[in-house]
């Protein structure tokens, strides 16, 4: 992949920050990976794409090798359902910086979302996991049938 980084929102570094596992705190996830990737497809789940304002400065900005090939992979994901056009998933660097802009945008939605959810919570990963649960039981008398044919050209 190319040079590219993936940052973080200014707004959201303090959030991001407080859910990585440190001496400091115990948050759910142990890198800051990890957070982006939760938050992005939670932000894809929930259809929430908002823009970066300002990038964090204390956070740097992830390299994209950083992704393990499965990260990667919700990054074209993303990406191809976002556009629908698989010309996105190509090597040139304009496709690149539009994939990783969708991964970021999707991202800070999630990142809304869960500061939403973890407002006044002292424990963190017991608040996700709570909200974990509730939306697999309020999905799971829902049986939605995969359809391969709007993937189709």
């Amino acid at each position: 992949m190319a040079a590219n980084r993936i940052k973080v929102a200014k707004d959201k570094a303090e959030l991001v920050k407080s859910l990585v596992a440190s001496k400091d705190t115990t948050g759910p996830f142990q890198t800051y990976v990890e957070v982006m990737v939760f938050a992005a497809a939670l932000g894809a789940k929930h259809k929430k794409r908002v823009p970066i304002e300002g990038i964090a400065k204390d956070i740097s900005p992830l390299r994209q090798d950083y992704f393990s090939n499965s990260f990667a992979l919700l990054i074209n994901l993303l990406a191809i359902t976002e556009t629908k056009d698989i010309k996105i998933l190509s090597e040139e660097d304009f496709a690149d910086e539009q994939r990783i802009h969708i991964f970021e945008e999707y991202a800070n939605g999630g990142l809304e979302i869960i500061q939403n959810e973890l407002r006044g919570a002292v424990d963190y990963s017991e608040r996700l996991l709570l909200m974990l649960s509730s939306e697999r039981f309020n999905n799971e008398g829902e049986e939605e049938e995969f359809n391969l044919s709007k993937f189709l050209l």
